[in-house]
C-alpha cells in the first residue's frame, strides 16, 4: 500500500538565517499595532534596531481565553514572542519544518479528541525535530523511556518509538486525555505535560488557585504555555513577525510507500538496496530504526516507509 507518510528527516541541517524584510502590515481585529522592517535600513552608529512584536487584542488556547489585561501576563507572553521571533534561525527552521508534519498531525489530535493548539506544544518541545533531552526525554514529543513504554512504545536497542513522528503522536494523545480527565482544562493539560500530572496537581492544591496564570511555579513550567502560545502566532502570522518564506522553500511531506516487515531483517543496508532506496534514505525516513538490523518476533510486525523516488530526482522548485 503507498501513501504519504510523514517521517522525520534528520541528518545535518544547514543554518538558514531568514531576512527580516518590509512586512505588508497584518493588523490583529480590534488592534492597532504594527511590527518592525529592518531589511535596507541604516542606524546610527551603536544604534540597536528593535521593534517588539505585537500582541493580539485576544487570544486563546484550546478555546481557553488569555487573560491578556493581566499586566503579568501580558508581559510574560511578549517575553517567549519576543525571543521566539529573534531566533531568527531556529524559528526560520521551524516554519520551514511545520508543513512537512502539520496537516497529519492535527489530523490526528482532531481524531483522538485532542484541540489542534496541541500541535504547537509539540513544536515548544523539539522543534519539530527528534532531539534527546539531557534527563533522556526523546522525539517529537520528548517522551521519557518508561512513560513511552507506559503508552504504549517500543523502545529497546534495535527500536525507539519515540522517534516515529506518528506511533509517538498518538502515545502523546493518551496522556493528553488522562490529563484532561483529570484536569477538565486544556491549559492545566499543557502545563502538566512539562511538569507532570502529580507535581502540576500539587501546585493548584497547595496554592488553592484554579487558574494556570495565576500560579507560581517553577521557571520552566511558568513559561511553557507562553512559548506554546508564541509559537502558535509565529506559525499562523509567520509575515506579521517579520518571515516571509517562499512555498516552494517550504519541506513538504515525503512521498513513500510503506513495506510491512513481519521476518528478522538481518541487514537493512541489503533491506534498503533491494527496496531501491539507500540506508542512508531508510534511516532518514525511519529515525526509530537504531541499529542496521531488525530483530522481528513471531506475531510481531513492523511498516518501513521507503521513499517513492530517490532524493536526487527531487526537484527543489517544486512542490511535487
Amino acid at each position: 500500500m503507498k501513501k504519504a507518510a510523514l517521517y522525520f528527516l534528520s541528518g545535518s541541517a544547514f543554518c538558514l538565517c531568514a531576512t527580516f524584510i518590509a512586512v505588508d502590515p497584518y493588523f490583529f481585529k480590534g488592534g492597532d499595532v504594527s511590527f518592525f522592517t529592518l531589511q535596507n535600513r541604516e542606524s546610527k552608529e551603536g544604534e540597536i534596531v528593535f521593534r517588539a512584536p505585537p500582541i493580539p487584542p485576544k487570544l486563546d488556547f484550546a478555546g481557553e481565553n488569555i487573560p491578556l489585561q493581566d499586566p503579568f501576563v501580558r508581559e510574560s507572553l511578549e517575553n517567549e514572542l519576543t525571543l521566539a521571533v529573534y531566533s531568527i534561525p531556529a524559528t526560520a527552521l521551524i516554519l520551514k519544518r511545520a508543513p512537512r508534519y502539520k496537516e497529519e498531525m492535527m489530523q490526528i489530535l482532531r481524531n483522538e479528541g485532542i484541540p489542534e493548539d496541541f500541535f504547537y506544544l509539540m513544536v515548544a518541545e523539539s522543534g519539530i525535530r527528534n532531539v534527546t533531552s539531557p534527563m533522556g526525554a526523546q522525539g517529537f514529543w520528548q517522551i521519557m523511556e518508561a512513560t513511552a513504554k507506559e503508552l504504549g512504545l517500543e523502545v529497546n536497542q534495535f527500536v525507539d518509538e519515540r522517534d516515529h513522528p506518528i506511533k509517538a503522536t498518538y502515545a502523546a494523545c493518551k496522556y493528553l486525555k488522562t490529563a484532561y480527565k483529570r484536569f477538565n482544562n486544556w491549559t492545566h493539560v499543557a502545563a502538566s505535560y512539562n511538569m507532570g500530572m502529580a507535581g502540576y496537581a500539587n501546585s493548584l492544591s497547595q496554592q488553592r488557585e484554579l487558574n494556570y496564570y495565576d500560579l507560581w511555579l517553577n521557571s520552566e513550567t511558568a513559561r511553557y504555555v507562553y512559548r506554546i502560545l508564541a509559537l502558535k502566532l509565529i506559525l499562523n502570522y509567520p509575515k506579521t513577525y517579520g518571515y516571509r518564506i517562499q512555498e516552494k522553500q517550504l519541506y513538504q511531506p515525503i512521498p513513500c510507500k510503506t513495506i510491512t516487515v513481519t521476518k528478522t531483517v538481518p541487514d537493512l543496508i541489503q533491506f534498503a538496496f533491494e527496496n531501491g532506496t539507500t540506508y542512508k534514505e531508510l534511516k532518514l525516513m525511519n529515525p526509530w530504526l537504531k541499529k542496521s538490523s531488525l530483530p522481528v518476533t513471531p506475531g510481531k510486525k513492523y511498516e518501513i516507509a521507503i521513499p517513492l523516488k530517490p532524493a536526487a530526482d527531487w526537484n527543489p522548485e517544486s512542490n511535487d
